[in-house]
């Protein structure tokens, strides 16, 4: 689709107008758009919001993805990129940057960083349709943001809020490219390669306070379950922009 912004709101056309971005927009394959659940007469979501999320990697290879909070109303203690809604007026570089300060602290200054769109993702949530009908409706923008520091520059430069990041971490490209192998639907890994390690190492906040600890690298690799109660894991949409960004990085 031909993408772009106009006071706010998302635009999308099958032909090029001032402005726009060609753009790969996809959904996943099992979710509520493409087998719709819940209880007859419920209605979905009627209006459909605009977001932004934006895979910051830095210097070294490394990409940043948080874990949301678990009081978060949609996807809670799911994995993935800062990001939020469009405010009106605000173009998409200005929202991955706003939600990438108001997240996680970080400010990029102006000259030390590159970006470009990498494609659409249209979310739902709930994501499987046995968890009730979906009550939220985006189109979420995902950008590449290149950075020309190191993950350690930009690590102690960050000052996460609580209220919206239960953790973060800055992952190596093997685990990305795992990451972005699993297929929309699986409810297993896909082939894990040798190489892998065992454990990845994640910065959790508690208490205004926070701690390294280390996750199994399995934890990140499950899709989202088609049936039954969801999972930590990275969501749907990230892993489309993950493979996205590793074929556009060769």
């Amino acid at each position: 689709v031909n993408c772009g912004l106009a006071r706010g709101h998302l635009l999308l056309s099958d032909q090029p107008f001032p402005g726009s971005t060609a753009a790969l927009l996809k959904r996943p394959p099992c979710g509520p758009a493409e087998q719709p659940g819940g209880q007859p007469g419920v209605p979905v979501p009627s209006g459909v919001a605009a977001g932004v999320a934006v895979l910051l990697r830095a210097s070294t290879g490394h990409i940043l993805l948080t874990r949301r909070a678990r009081s978060l109303s949609t996807f809670p203690n799911v994995w993935v990129p800062p990001g939020g809604h469009v405010e009106p007026g605000e173009e998409l570089l200005d929202v991955g940057l706003r939600e990438l300060q108001e997240e996680t602290g970080l400010r990029l200054g102006a000259g030390t960083f590159s970006w470009r769109v990498l494609g659409l993702w249209e979310s739902m949530y709930p994501p499987a349709p046995s968890q009730g009908p979906p009550r939220r409706h985006h189109i979420v923008t995902y950008l590449l943001l290149l950075s020309a520091e190191s993950h350690r520059w930009l690590e102690a430069r960050m000052r996460p809020s609580e209220s919206e990041v239960s953790a973060y971490a800055w992952l190596e490209p093997p685990v990305l490219e795992a990451i972005a192998a699993t297929e929309e639907g699986a409810e297993t890994p896909g082939i894990v390669p040798s190489a892998l390690p065992a454990t990845i190492s994640i910065t959790e906040l508690s208490g205004g306070s926070s701690r390294i600890t280390h996750i199994p690298t399995v934890t990140l690799l499950p899709a989202a379950l088609a049936h039954g109660d969801d999972v930590e894991r990275v969501s749907a949409g990230t892993r489309f922009a993950l493979r996205l960004c590793l074929e556009s990085l060769g």
